[in-house]
């Protein structure tokens, strides 16, 4: 106990809880005895930023599906797209090729055999679109 995580263990058990989350919406965290880290202050502030933006997120990434509806995306593809935008997007380092890269591991972990390489050119694309048109700074 106490062990501090890496930024990779938090993106992981961040995303390990968002995905059972998906499963039971009412399960706000890990279930107990799982051998997956418990969730740490930057794992928290992932999901949190993930459920405050969801539906801008969701708007977000059905806006970069061409043909496709955000219900034919593969569960795993999804958490990992919305998780890797929230860190983009909210996340405090505003380091999108670290994000880009967390995501397209998980998926390559988690997911089916090709699906990293949807996640990488989806979340790719929003980078692109965001370095070319910055935001204002407050």
């Amino acid at each position: 106990m106490g062990k501090k995580l890496t930024r990779r263990e938090s993106r992981e058990a961040a995303f390990l809880t968002a995905f059972a989350a998906t499963f039971e919406p009412e399960m706000p965290s890990l279930p107990a005895g799982t051998e997956q880290p418990e969730a740490d202050d930057f794992a928290r502030q992932l999901l949190a930023a993930m459920n405050t933006h969801a539906e801008e997120l969701d708007s977000l990434i059905e806006a970069h599906l061409k043909g496709w509806t955000l219900n034919r995306v593969p569960r795993v593809s999804l958490v990992a797209l919305r998780l890797g935008l929230a860190e983009m997007l909210y996340g405090e380092e505003q380091k999108p090729g670290v994000a880009i890269n967390e995501a397209v591991e998980l998926v390559k972990k988690y997911g089916a055999d090709n699906d990293y390489q949807f996640v990488n050119g989806l979340l790719g694309t929003v980078a692109r679109e965001r370095e070319e048109r910055p935001e204002a700074t407050c």
